[in-house]
């Protein structure tokens, strides 16, 4: 009986599973992004279009975000624990789902339409482009397969217990 009350918890937690993912995703990439490509390469700032102390302020401003997603993940993760709800593979199609989105709205949305930064000013821009782009649709594709099979399974699972 244990068994089968784990089991259908976390099919009864299915979209917080998904949206602490989420969150952990795009704190996730947000904090790599932020950490890698701002602070130890110095390829750019959240904001390049003003001075490099505006450039910091908007750096810190983001580096808060990524850690606020992150935070928040993690409690949503406690308390679907503390019920028996967390389910990994779930959580885990959201933070790939999740950071994916993020990043490919960084890399089009930020980056191109809006002009907030390069991922690096460089004459050939569009090859670190395709490459940032490339990895956030794999990372859609992982995550969108992942949440569609914890999904059905969930369906399945419900049906045969009804």
């Amino acid at each position: 009986m244990e068994q089968r009350e784990a089991s259908s918890a976390r099919y009864d937690y299915l979209s917080a599973n998904l949206w602490s993912g989420i969150f952990f995703g795009l704190g996730m990439v947000a904090f790599i992004d932020e950490t890698i490509f701002h602070q130890l390469l110095h390829w750019h700032h959240f904001y390049d279009k003003s001075t490099t102390g505006i450039g910091l302020i908007s750096d810190g401003l983001f580096h808060a975000f990524s850690w606020f997603a992150t935070i928040v993940s993690l409690f949503i993760v406690a308390d679907l624990r503390k019920k028996g709800g967390y389910w990994f593979k779930r959580w885990w199609g959201g933070v790939q789902f999740g950071g994916g989105c993020f990043q490919l709205y960084d890399g089009t949305i930020q980056h191109k339409l809006m002009g907030l930064h390069q991922i690096r000013y460089v004459d050939n821009v569009y090859l670190y482009d395709w490459v940032w782009n490339s990895i956030a649709v794999l990372m859609i594709a992982t995550g969108s397969y992942l949440l569609v099979a914890t999904g059905r399974k969930a369906h399945v699972w419900r049906m045969a217990n009804k």
